[in-house]
């Protein structure tokens, strides 16, 4: 019986040590408590903030799709525009000659004078020279020049009528043109051969 009472006894102390074991997991009221409940309430904390910056980098992703969507939409547009009113400021130049060309042909109906004539059309020609130029066209000059692939287009080759004119231009069917010292038009020439 005293074996008994001895293993009820050992019984209750291993009883009483693994109730003292369970009540060392912060349930003491005289615990401080910070070592393992704050763990995982911490460990929330830095997910819910990594949720929370990971939710504002996708605004901000979105956002800048959006602005940059639009950007280019909207610089589609106006280079659409640019390009339909490009040639307006020339066009509009060219009106003035234009009209200059209708005086000119009233002129040459009812005036049978050719001196008249003749002098009213060499104004509407210089004219339209001056305003191509104000606009930055500049005519290429070519006779005389060495023959460059760069800036001419050979039409054909005659033989030339002295040795120096051999690969020099003699003769140009159509003028070649810069816009801005940037050339816009080749120009067509008979090279000496």
């Amino acid at each position: 019986m005293h074996n008994v009472i001895f293993m009820n006894q050992a019984e209750n102390e291993m009883q009483q040590q693994a109730e003292d074991n369970q009540m060392d997991i912060n349930t003491d009221e005289n615990a401080a408590g910070t070592s393992k409940l704050s763990e995982p309430v911490a460990e929330e904390n830095e997910l819910e903030k990594s949720k929370l910056e990971l939710q504002e980098q996708k605004d901000k992703y979105l956002r800048l799709m959006a602005e940059f969507d639009n950007f280019r939409r909207r610089t589609a547009k106006e280079r659409l525009d640019l390009i339909q009113t490009a040639g307006k400021d020339v066009v509009v130049s060219l009106l003035d000659v234009l009209d200059d060309c209708d005086r000119a042909e009233k002129q040459l109906n009812s005036n049978a004078d050719i001196a008249t004539q003749k002098e009213g059309v060499m104004l509407v020609f210089n004219k339209i020279r001056s305003t191509l130029q104000s606009k930055g066209v500049k005519a290429m000059e070519s006779i005389h020049t060495e023959f460059d692939t760069e800036k001419h287009e050979a039409i054909t080759e005659i033989p030339a009528p002295t040795p120096e004119l051999k690969g020099k231009i003699l003769d140009e069917v159509t003028k070649g043109y810069y816009l801005n010292d940037k050339l816009i038009r080749f120009a067509k020439v008979v090279v000496g051969n």
